[in-house]
């Protein structure tokens, strides 16, 4: 009994270490913009009359996430002028995001979505670029930063930061831009400017957390290095020009990361990729059409503003912190199954929201629903990726498996909009929940294969 206790016990200790509690404030800084290109710019847009098929279409903007793949080499090689030199490898390009954003927000709001809409999508792009090469930073940081068994821990205080930010981004912004809050007369287009722009200003959170926290080790093992100076030179036959020299970098940088997981995984490595594309497909889906719902219902847009600052808030810390301990105490796969299970579940919720209509209680119901799970799935998701990557190409192959956990559910959402005006609300979130099947599937596949058994015993506290 009392060694169940101090196991428990130690379970809830590691969030007082400072490198876990960082991650609230990064986890914020990476959350916040996502929102402001999604489901948050979707509102917008609603307000200014533009066409619902039209809306959906700006879910693809979410796509420059799916791809940060592609860019991830650079960030995990490259070092910036002075920059790096100042303030290390990861927390120089966690800046240069941060930064990034501030100006792609200042540019959004100068640009009208009646007139300019083109403009706006490509300034969204901008957005997502420079949110997405933060991400690619803070991930190798946050796996570089601890030991395997507090992953668990780093990924639940990152999720609960990232959803306290989508919280403030989504309830916050609407709040913000409803012209009815103000004491003065202000209109529509400029109370969504202002609220865009107070969000640009709460980016500051992040810049300040990179220049108070330290740079992590970074340790190649042995082995990694000997393969990796195979595969050069194999390359490059040992010469030492300068056209070899690039031919190096580019296998050490491109190459190695995704031969290394292949070397590791064998023909396991395609089902992993499977399971990491279907298992945020039905959240990501539902996701654009949340805001564009709750409107279209007859929800104000200070009750989905206030409904998510108290059921959204209370229940994604719930979600997050129980899903953080669960990891640190059982392992990885049951709360990663039981994630995708909730996940598909509450898309059931939205669609009964759909037959009652404008009723607030269930509205709670379905947000508090709603951010539990997201909140416990991603926790349980985002430890299980922790424990793949090898920290000698860290932020490439984290880059890699977030690029496919995001891609599918990206190009699907695209077609939400015309999915729900050729059918209903009520179709559309039952054809969500549905796409929510093969991710419970395989996470059992991945559960039961011998790699299962070595995760757990190394990610468990």
């Amino acid at each position: 009994m009392q060694s169940n206790l101090a196991s428990w016990a130690s379970a809830f200790a590691v969030y007082c270490k400072p490198r876990v509690l960082a991650m609230l404030f990064l986890g914020f800084s990476a959350g916040l913009p996502l929102l402001l290109v999604f489901s948050t710019l979707t509102a917008w847009l609603n307000d200014m009359g533009v066409a619902r098929s039209t809306i959906g279409f700006f879910g693809w903007v979410g796509i420059t996430y799916s791809v940060k793949v592609f860019w991830a080499p650079v960030v995990d090689r490259l070092p910036l002028p002075w920059l790096t030199s100042l303030l290390g490898k990861r927390r120089s390009w966690m800046l240069l995001g941060q930064l990034g954003v501030i100006g792609g927000i200042v540019l959004m709001v100068s640009i009208d979505p009646q007139t300019q809409l083109w403009w706006l999508a490509l300034a969204a792009v901008f957005i997502a670029f420079f949110s997405a090469t933060q991400d690619i930073a803070i991930d190798a940081y946050r796996i570089e930063a601890v030991i395997t068994q507090y992953q668990g821990a780093m990924s639940a205080t990152y999720v609960f930061g990232y959803r306290l930010a989508m919280l403030v981004a989504g309830a916050g912004t609407l709040f913000i831009a409803e012209p009815s809050n103000w004491s003065l007369e202000i209109a529509l287009a400029d109370a969504w400017q202002f609220a865009y722009l107070s969000m640009a200003a709460l980016m500051s959170v992040g810049v300040i957390t990179v220049l108070i926290v330290s740079e992590p080790e970074h340790k190649n093992d042995s082995e990694t290095e000997q393969l990796e100076a195979e595969w050069v030179n194999d390359v490059t036959h040992g010469k030492k020009g300068k056209w070899q020299r690039l031919q190096a970098w580019f296998v050490s940088a491109v190459v190695c990361p995704f031969a290394d997981f292949l070397h590791r995984h064998g023909r396991f490595a395609l089902v992993i990729l499977a399971f990491v594309g279907c298992y945020r497909i039905s959240d990501i889906v539902m996701g654009v059409m949340a805001n564009p719902f709750y409107l279209d219902l007859g929800f104000s847009k200070n009750q989905i503003a206030a409904v998510g600052k108290i059921f959204g808030f209370i229940m994604t810390l719930l979600g997050a912190f129980t899903g953080g301990i669960l990891v640190v105490r059982f392992g990885v796969f049951r709360p990663l199954l039981a994630g995708a299970i909730m996940v598909a579940a509450t898309n059931l919720l939205f669609a009964q929201l759909a037959l009652v209509g404008a009723d607030v209680n269930w509205l709670a119901l379905v947000i508090s629903a709603d951010n539990f799970s997201g909140g416990f799935a991603n926790a349980a998701f985002i430890a299980f990726l922790s424990g793949l990557v090898n920290r000698a190409y860290t932020a490439t192959q984290y880059a890699l498996f977030s690029s496919f956990m995001t891609l599918p559910g990206k190009f699907f959402s695209g077609f939400s909009g015309v999915l729900v005006d050729a059918s209903s609300y009520y179709e559309f979130f039952i054809y969500a929940a549905v796409m929510g099947i093969p991710a419970i599937i395989f996470s059992v596949i991945v559960m039961r294969h011998p790699m299962a058994r070595a995760f757990i015993h190394s990610t468990k506290a």
